[in-house]
């Protein structure tokens, strides 16, 4: 089968869909199939430039190449999944999300325009009126599928897929240290985890491993260290490659990862695979489809003070956290989520 993976691609930006883009293409070449990516660059401000792109995207012919049929479509990002072709699959990894679960919150930034309601209800009706051209839709996370459902009226069922580099993560003895790592921006909120630092009574040590993605945000998580005395207990390591982060995940104590309203997240996966407990918030979405509460890691209010518990209980208990870790690494294996099972859901949707 010839198989168009189409997705969007902010150009100079790679994080975890970039990532599920290139693990879906080997997947299906290593199944017998012919895959290959399409990117669609996306610009989202102005707000009218996401009207011209829903536009752009509707006016596309990939249903042949090079004079040979395009089997199957399998559509991941908005607006890249709005592609026309008679034969498509989507796996949503998430709907544009300034103009669903994020609007009305302070990380929205469309409502900040005064065309931006308009240009939210013109991506809700997109999404009503060419998601229901699919043959079967599919999410990356339950938390994906609620959305779908709640905002747009579509049943989706989640299908989960291994993070990169799945077969490489092993564990060691924990350290004295936190491992946090994402992109960092306020969706991720390592503000929050400094603030909580504040409140430890134990001396527990973070380290911060991930892109900087917005300056401001950069100054504020820096001033908050300066104010709160812990330039001491906190390190910051940027981007690091692949066998760096491996072996972060390898000797932390545990993983602290407190996203709001996380669409799926490789860095819980990372953590189970490298047998390390979670600590999590409550409302970080696709992160608790994964952790449970004192059986694989521990689940927070979104708070200072809650976090701060949690790191304290943690740092305190190191059994307690070895055996939590351990429970998470068996609790992944019990699942399924493999590419094979991907490749076989997606392809015989079609």
């Amino acid at each position: 089968m010839r198989v168009l993976i189409a997705t969007t691609q902010t150009p100079f930006v790679r994080g975890g869909a970039e990532m599920h883009a290139d693990g879906l293409r080997s997947a299906l070449i290593a199944g017998g199939h012919e895959a290959e990516i399409v990117s669609l660059p996306f610009k989202w401000y102005p707000p009218e430039r996401i009207v011209d792109h829903i536009l752009a995207t509707r006016l596309f012919d990939v249903t042949a190449s090079s004079g040979r049929t395009v089997d199957l479509l399998i559509g991941l990002k908005f607006p890249a999944y709005l592609l026309p072709h008679p034969n498509k699959v989507l796996w949503v990894l998430h709907q544009h999300r300034p103009a669903y679960e994020l609007w009305g919150t302070e990380l929205c930034d469309l409502m900040q325009f005064p065309n931006g309601q308009e240009v939210r209800d013109a991506i809700r009706a997109a999404d009503r009126a060419f998601i229901a051209e699919a043959r079967a839709v599919y999410a990356n996370s339950r938390n994906v599928a609620n959305r779908l459902q709640r905002f747009s009226g579509v049943a989706a069922a989640p299908l989960y897929h291994p993070p990169p580099l799945a077969d490489r993560f092993r564990t060691a003895a924990g350290e004295d240290f936190l491992f946090f790592p994402s992109r960092v921006n306020a969706s991720k909120r390592q503000l929050l985890v400094v603030a909580a630092m504040a409140q430890c009574r134990e001396p527990v040590r973070v380290c911060f491993a991930g892109a900087m993605e917005d300056p401001v945000y950069g100054r504020a998580l820096q001033d908050s260290i300066r104010d709160g005395g812990l330039a001491d207990r906190i390190e910051w390591l940027g981007d690091v490659d692949d066998e760096t982060k491996i072996d972060l995940f390898a000797r932390c104590l545990a993983v602290i990862f407190p996203p709001v309203d996380e669409d799926y997240g490789y860095v819980t996966l990372e953590a189970m695979l490298a047998a390390k407990p979670v600590i999590t918030c409550s409302d970080s979405g696709g992160v608790l489809e994964f952790v449970e509460d004192e059986r694989t890691g521990l689940i927070a209010q979104p708070s200072a003070t809650a976090l701060a518990e949690a790191m304290d209980r943690l740092w305190q208990q190191r059994a307690l956290a070895e055996e939590w870790g351990d429970a998470g690494r068996a609790a992944y294996q019990r699942r399924d989520i493999s590419w094979p099972r991907v490749v076989q859901t997606l392809t015989a949707s079609a």
